[in-house]
This record gives structure tokens, sequence and C-alpha cells, in this order.
């Protein structure tokens, strides 16, 4: 059974497509099957993993919908090495259909899960709002990860993403938890990111995932190319960084199933 996790930070520009797609890779490349599914309608993780969103014949929407069946919409992200549910434009529309439907914030649970035996992962990249796509990916997930700067804004927002992750547990999705906390775009150079960096730490103690992502020009550049950076540059630090981050997320979910067999 897959284990499912959605990136989201309603902030834009934190890195959070960035780590969707590149997390994806480097569980792929650790030989584990994986699911990238785009909930945002910019369609940037669809881009990035070489696939061109405005060729797309379905995509999430008609997934949400019911207009698709999964294997029609599931396309494979070869250099990337995981499987790709893409999204383009047409995913605003599902905002205000969903609003008509009874099952409207379970409609990305229920399509996956029939799947959940193909993978080993699924990752949900969230649109940078609590919106209805952002709701539908929570109910479906077991954890989130959340990608932030750290930077004094990022922390006053956090706190409106964690009241929304508390209600979605409360009301509909009850094994959902923070699976943790990731440092992007991080310079150990600056002052005031050593000084948030520190308030996390104190804050969320092992929740803060010990693995930082650098800031990085080949991470930057990977996109443009559509390849994660793996496949674009697996020397450069952004690559090994989120290497770094895919192996410590193995370790994590390793202990978690010791734990709960003691």
């Amino acid at each position: 059974m897959s284990r499912i996790l959605a990136v989201a930070n309603q902030k834009g520009g934190v890195g959070k497509t960035t780590t969707a797609v590149n997390l994806a890779a480097s569980l792929a490349a650790t030989r584990r099957r994986v699911l990238l599914v785009d909930m945002d309608p910019q369609g940037n993780a669809t881009m990035s993993s070489g696939v061109d969103k405005h060729e797309l014949e379905n995509s999430a929407y008609e997934l949400l919908m019911g207009e698709a069946e999964f294997d029609a919409v599931v396309v494979r992200a070869e250099e990337a090495g995981y499987d790709l549910i893409p999204a383009n434009g047409d995913l605003t529309a599902a905002e205000v259909h969903l609003l008509d439907r009874p099952d409207r914030e379970r409609r990305l649970r229920i399509t996956l899960a029939p799947r959940r035996e193909r993978y080993d992962y699924i990752l949900i990249d969230c649109p940078p709002a609590l919106n209805m796509l952002t709701v539908n990916a929570l109910v479906a997930a077991q954890g989130v990860l959340i990608p932030m700067q750290c930077e004094y804004f990022a922390l006053e927002g956090l706190s409106a993403l964690l009241e929304t992750i508390e209600t979605i547990r409360h009301s509909h999705n009850p094994e959902l938890h923070v699976h943790g906390l990731l440092r992007t775009m991080y310079d150990p150079r600056n002052n005031l990111t050593n000084e948030v960096s520190e308030q996390l730490k104190d804050y969320f103690g092992e929740r803060l995932y010990r693995t930082v992502i650098p800031r990085n020009i080949r991470l930057a550049e990977a996109p443009s190319h559509g390849k994660p950076v793996i496949a674009y540059d697996r020397a450069s630090r952004g690559a090994q960084g989120y290497l770094a981050l895919a192996g410590e997320l193995l370790r994590r979910e390793a202990r978690a199933r010791d734990e709960a067999l003691t």
C-alpha cells in the first residue's frame, strides 16, 4: 500500500513544485514506484516532468470530474522515472464544478484509492492556495510535506496551513499529519535564515527534516529543460540535496514501521 504525501504551502515561490518533482524523481531513483499528481492549474510540475501541458488529451481535471479513467489520464515521465497525473489550466474549472458535488472534498481520494497498490509513493503537488484543490489533496493524503524558506513571512503563512491541516484531520481525514518541514533555498550565510531555522527546530523538533535544500542554479535551470535536477545534473548540490531528502524520508518510514511492530 502506497504512502501518499501532499506537498503544500499556500505561499508561492517556496520551492513547492521543485520539491514535488525532485523528490518524486529521487524516490524513483531508489527503485520505488512513484506517482506524481499535479493538482496545480499552472501545470508547472507537468512541464518540469517533460510533459507538454498544452498537448494533453486528458488531465487531472477529467480525472476529478469522472470524465476519464485513471489509465486514460496517467502518463509516464520517462526521464524522471515516475508516473504522472498531468495538469493544465483546465483544472481551474474544477474549483467551480466541484462545489456542486456532494463528494467534492473526496474526489481525489476516491480516484486514487483503487490504484494505491501500484505505487510505493504518491506525491501530490498542491496549488499555492488553500482552495478546494488543496482540500482534495489533504483529504487524500496521509502526510503533508511543507517546503518553506527561512524568512519572516514564511512563518506567518505557516500558521494558516497548520490550522487547515488540523481542520481537515478532524473533519475528513483522521490519519492526516505533518510529515515534515523542509527548508528550501537555504543560505547559511544569511543571519535571518539561521534565526528562523533555529525557531523551526525549537517548535517542530523532529518534524523538521535534517536535510536542507540549498540555493542552486542547476535546480533553477532544470525545469526549463523538462527534467528533474537529477536527470539534468546529478552532481549538482540541488540534486544531492533532494537525493538526501529521499534517503531521510525512507529512513523515517522504516523507523515508523519498526516502532509500529514493537
